[in-house]
């Protein structure tokens, strides 16, 4: 990796770098044609728009009653409402979530080329594999906020590394600006104010614009937690910024609980009583797998989304004498309490916990499963009412031009997530015996960024969340392109040494200090 430095740092800036450099201007144009033909052709196999049932459906509900709690965060709902100001058609909310997710990847990839120079032929590949990208499509015909969240994950991060390398105050703003609205989408942005702040100690900001960019997002952030924590604390009693997650708590700690032998379960508190029951007797009647089917899945989701487990079924017990709480009431209502019987089964069964929850999950996000993206439409050739009367369809159903509902051209990925989790550990790893992080430093700082995106999500996945694609395109995109960086960083640096190694010894002393120099 070349130094930019002269080259772009203080000669050209960004917008010229993109527009005034003849193969950038050639390459954007054939990735801007590429876009157009592949969105064309997918949309006439694919006509309409696909369903996830029923969590688009919830989508679709809390915009069209325009929520401010639901199941889901709300910022992909306000999303859909404020796209319906301005039409109602289903392939205009497709197209701009493809083009903004093929952007999004876009201005991150040249944003790499600008600040690290990779070789010529490496930018051709990732540009190739972020444009040629059935993954984007999908995601962006999906009527969720997977794809949403992805496009805005890529802006934050490349933001970020714009931070590093070139701060200012206007960044500093779209920062803030970026982060709270993926706060409001995805449960998984949580993290990102961590990262941010490691990247703020990596920039050369002054220590007072630190402490104000910092307090900036807190503040934004935390008046979103808690305007959401004072609408459910109206509704349940309850002081919680997500009752999604005391669900998820006991979901995740059931799946370690169910393999505790009878004669090896602990007391529990009184207030858990009535409900551990319930779940150790569910688990007693239901160890033939082949009968239940469902309970041979490990890390999965069913326990807290089957109305017939014993989740659900305790809930409705709890409100069988009130008649006049709703769903949403309901629901909300047990987030404390599932929350802490999660956190007391983690406590007292971390083994279990590690072996039947945790690893399987590692075992998930290094191939996450294609779950939803395995058919169009989950399958189904309808959709709920809601749908038909939110895009103005004709009717219930929905066809595709394709023989049948099945999609199998993103079953690679699984594969491909895997070997590109193997290849970035293996290419760090080399980096950093081959001394990269002194010799690259602004290359290193990337390196250290991207590697915190990728172990606190991973951690965060693993213990608190569901691994599957749609969920991991994110570090998915940032992990196969950075360690294709690393692998060319690391061919640059051998040839470099071997070049020293073959100076003669007087002439080494300028040369080594001219290795150094030659590496971002």
């Amino acid at each position: 990796m070349t130094d930019n430095n002269t080259l772009l740092g203080t000669q050209y800036s960004f917008k010229e770098f993109l527009f005034n450099n003849r193969r950038n201007q050639i390459i954007l144009l054939l990735a801007a044609g590429a876009i157009i033909i592949q969105f064309a052709v997918f949309k006439y196999l694919y006509p309409y728009a696909s369903f996830i049932h029923d969590d688009s459906f919830d989508y679709l509900k809390i915009a069209y009653y325009n929520l401010d709690i639901y199941t889901y965060p709300v910022g992909y709902p306000r999303f859909l409402r404020l796209f319906s100001v301005f039409t109602s058609s289903d392939t205009a909310l497709v197209a701009f979530q493809y083009l903004l997710i093929q952007s999004s990847a876009l201005f991150f990839l040249f944003t790499l080329f600008y600040f690290y120079n990779p070789g010529k032929t490496l930018q051709i590949i990732l540009v190739c594999f972020m444009v040629v990208n059935p993954l984007f499509l999908h995601l962006a015909n999906h009527i969720s906020s997977d794809g949403l969240f992805l496009a805005l994950s890529l802006i934050w991060v490349t933001l970020l590394l714009w931070i590093i390398h070139r701060p200012s105050t206007r960044l500093i703003l779209w920062h803030v600006l970026i982060l709270i609205v993926a706060f409001t989408v995805r449960y998984n942005a949580l993290i990102y104010p961590f990262i941010t702040a490691l990247t703020l100690w990596l920039s050369p900001f002054s220590l007072r614009k630190k402490i104000v960019s910092l307090t900036s997002i807190v503040l934004f952030c935390g008046l979103f937690v808690c305007y959401t924590s004072y609408k459910y604390k109206k509704l349940t009693g309850y002081w919680q910024y997500s009752p999604f997650s005391g669900w998820q708590l006991t979901n995740n700690a059931m799946y370690a609980y169910r393999y505790v032998e009878s004669g090896k379960r602990k007391p529990v508190p009184a207030r858990f009583k009535v409900l551990d029951k319930m779940v150790c007797t569910y688990f007693d009647s239901t160890r033939d797998v082949n009968k239940y089917p469902h309970e041979a899945l490990q890390a999965n989701t069913v326990y807290m989304w089957s109305p017939g487990l014993p989740l659900y079924k305790y809930m409705n017990i709890q409100f069988k004498n009130d008649s006049t709480a709703d769903e949403m009431k309901r629901w909300a209502s047990m987030g404390p309490l599932y929350a802490d019987y999660g956190i007391w089964l983690i406590k007292h069964y971390p083994l279990q916990f590690a072996r039947y929850f945790l690893w399987p999950n590692a075992n998930k996000y290094y191939a996450p499963p294609i779950e939803f993206f395995q058919a169009y439409n989950s399958g189904r050739d309808y959709v709920a009412p809601i749908a038909k009367a939110w895009f103005g369809y004709k009717s219930h159903k929905v066809t595709t031009r394709m023989k049948n509902m099945k999609v199998t051209i993103l079953d690679y990925y699984s594969i491909l997530s895997g070997v590109m989790n193997v290849m970035f550990l293996c290419s760090l790893l080399g980096f950093i015996i081959m001394n990269g992080l002194q010799s690259n430093i602004q290359f290193s700082k990337g390196i250290i960024l991207i590697s915190a995106v990728w172990l606190i999500n991973l951690g965060f996945t693993i213990f608190a969340s569901s691994a599957a694609l749609r969920f991991l395109a994110f570090p998915i995109m940032l992990i196969s392109t950075f360690a294709l960086l690393l692998v060319d960083c690391l061919v640059r640096m051998g040839i470099a040494k071997s070049d020293v190694k073959s100076i003669q010894p007087e002439e080494k002393n300028n040369d080594s200090e001219m290795l150094t120099k030659s590496f971002v």
